[in-house]
């Protein structure tokens, strides 16, 4: 049924090769390359993050349609307050606008608000912004539209410690009672159980490296690096990443029956 919502985007051929009882649970995006799509039209950065929140739209339909439960986009991390004013007004700006016009599309396509990262950091025209559009999508239990907002994955696992560590000096918890499950109780991501942990992770524009992004969820995802800068990504490259997703070989550290 699926591809019969997303097939005016998608070539017919591409799709028969989709196999969607596979579909990732949990797809997570790096949206890079925003400044420099800008730069090589010779607009400012910030053309780049607008024309983003765009594709933003565009694939979170594709993804909505497609049947994955979470999608996770790096919107914004602890690091990126070094840019200059200038660029960082703008992107505390972006999800003002972008909620009041997308907010109405999400709740027609069942699609619910969830941010990680520190909000209460955040200006307060952008908290409001960001504490609404979930609110206002609290109903929908559809795919869940996760925002990494002031995130980074270092001071999450700082934070999940810090509590962790007040849990057992308040006798709330038991320092033997502490595995992964517990670890992964106290991270900003528990809210998305059972879908904490992304299958995929796309980072676009050709850069090959993690930026403190969800370090600790990533142990066994499939990690995908395009060259396409996020204002150009699009269903087909979602689509097509997926593909390459269900090719591989997923072990977890094991081998397949037939080489035990």
């Amino acid at each position: 049924m699926f591809k019969k919502k997303i097939e005016t985007q998608i070539n017919p051929e591409m799709m028969d090769n989709l196999d969607p009882n596979r579909i990732p649970h949990h797809i997570a995006i790096i949206m890079d390359g925003n400044g420099r799509w800008a730069q090589k039209r010779h607009l400012p950065r910030v053309a780049g993050h607008k024309q983003g929140m765009e594709t933003v739209k565009k694939i979170t339909k594709v993804a909505s349609d497609l049947g994955v439960k979470v999608l996770t986009l790096y919107a914004f991390s602890t690091e990126n307050w070094k840019r200059p004013d200038q660029e960082v007004n703008f992107l505390m700006d972006l999800p003002i606008k972008f909620f009041d016009k997308f907010v109405p599309e999400l709740i027609e396509n069942n699609v619910r608000v969830n941010v990680i990262g520190y909000i209460e950091q955040l200006p307060e025209k952008t908290q409001k912004a960001v504490l609404d559009a979930i609110d206002k999508t609290a109903d929908n239990d559809g795919m869940v539209l996760n925002f990494a907002l002031n995130y980074g994955s270092r001071a999450e696992m700082v934070t999940a410690m810090q509590k962790m560590a007040t849990a057992v000096q308040n006798n709330e918890l038991a320092v033997e009672a502490i595995n992964e499950e517990t670890v992964a109780e106290y991270l900003m991501t528990n809210s998305l159980a059972p879908y904490q942990d992304p299958e995929l992770l796309i980072r676009t524009s050709g850069e090959e490296r993690i930026s403190n992004f969800l370090l600790w969820q990533i142990a066994y995802s499939e990690l995908l690096f395009t060259d396409v800068y996020w204002p150009d990504y699009n269903g087909v490259e979602l689509v097509r990443n997926i593909i390459a997703f269900q090719n591989r070989d997923r072990r977890f550290g094991g081998l397949k029956k037939e080489n035990k």
